[in-house]
């Protein structure tokens, strides 16, 4: 049985994430989509908030699970014996990062294989952080998010005060 994890923050979790996480369970046995909680981060929601959300989009594929992490991942996939980490990639700057990540993680756990998957086309542009600022101006999350998170988003946005938006 070959599992795979998919970490990342998941701040919110987008039609882009959704994209990785269904082309990968299709390849592996087992995906679990490993939610990091980094003390260092300021994120707008909570890691159980993006958990609860995350567990109710892949609630219908049997070979996905979800956890959180607030340790380093490579510590959370030993312990899991999980051997390969999938890694969404936009672009030239995204591969950037991801290889000098992955070859950190290399170095901390050289069982671990990273493995890179090329965004659809019509994610290119997709980020967490756009679709948070475009929900701070109520705009349109509708070919960015589920509507579960569009509705969490603006629940958020509604709660916050006028400053911190």
């Amino acid at each position: 049985m070959i599992r795979a994890a998919f970490p990342g923050s998941f701040d919110p979790p987008t039609f882009g994430h959704i994209d990785i996480i269904e082309r990968s369970r299709s390849i592996f046995d087992e995906l679990v989509v490993v939610i990091a909680e980094n003390k260092q981060k300021h994120y707008l929601f909570s890691a159980e908030e993006r958990r609860v959300m995350m567990i109710e989009m892949v609630k219908d594929w049997k070979n996905v699970s979800v956890m959180v992490c607030d340790t380093l991942i490579v510590e959370l996939l030993k312990r899991q014996n999980i051997k390969i980490m999938v890694r969404g990639v936009r672009n030239v700057m995204d591969f950037s990062y991801e290889s000098e990540l992955s070859m950190m993680n290399k170095a901390l756990s050289p069982d671990i294989e990273t493995i890179f998957m090329m965004t659809r086309p019509e994610y290119l542009v997709l980020r967490s952080s756009s679709v948070r600022e475009l929900a701070a101006f109520n705009g349109d999350l509708s070919a960015l998010t589920p509507p579960l998170v569009a509705a969490e988003l603006r629940k958020k946005f509604m709660n916050l005060p006028a400053a911190a938006q």
